[in-house]
């Protein structure tokens, strides 16, 4: 186990550039975010370490030497946590909703009487940019760093892409803010 001035050695070698510095740092502290995540998640702590050091990689110029850096990564790993579990219950809704569909007929419309191909169609009247956006983040679930680190743009660029193509969208569909079809 390294201690205190190891760490911040490795991190502060690593932010200027030294790939070993990554290397001793990812041996230092990735079995303690092993750890970390198998207690909270049943299958996904692999992944979730990786995505833990894809974000510290993103965020390191947010380290403060000489300041400890397993309370800082720690820090980076809850985030990553807290967007797991929002993609994970993001995924449950669609599978619940599936279900319902499914125990409707099939190939009912939902409950708000806006037909898949009306969607579609909607879609197609967005700009480009939004519409990306809104997709990326309401279909396939992406947070929006990572919609942001996907579309080369600010995370708040992206957030706000997001909801203008929902408020297009709504509009276009003739549904009120609180889901009511008009």
């Amino acid at each position: 186990m390294s201690t205190h001035a190891e760490l911040v050695a490795l991190m502060v070698a690593y932010q200027g550039g030294r790939l070993d510095a990554f290397e001793g740092l990812y041996a230092a502290l990735a079995p303690q975010l092993a750890r970390y995540f198998a207690s909270r998640v049943s299958g996904g702590a692999p992944d979730l370490v990786q995505e833990a050091f894809l974000e510290m990689h993103r965020s390191r110029h947010t380290y403060t030497p000489p300041l400890p850096v397993t309370p800082w990564l720690f820090g980076v790993a809850r985030n990553v946590e807290r967007r797991y579990w929002r993609r994970r219950q993001r995924h449950e809704a669609r599978l619940v909703g599936l279900a319902a569909a499914t125990v409707r007929g099939g190939d009912a419309p939902p409950p708000s009487r806006v037909a898949p191909g009306d969607v579609e169609d909607a879609l197609r009247l967005l700009p480009p940019a939004g519409r990306d956006a809104w997709l990326l983040h309401h279909i396939h679930g992406l947070s929006f760093p990572e919609i942001a680190a996907r579309l080369r743009i600010q995370a708040g660029a992206a957030r706000l892409r997001a909801h203008r193509a929902m408020v297009a969208l709504r509009g276009i569909l003739g549904i009120e803010p609180g889901g009511r079809h008009e």
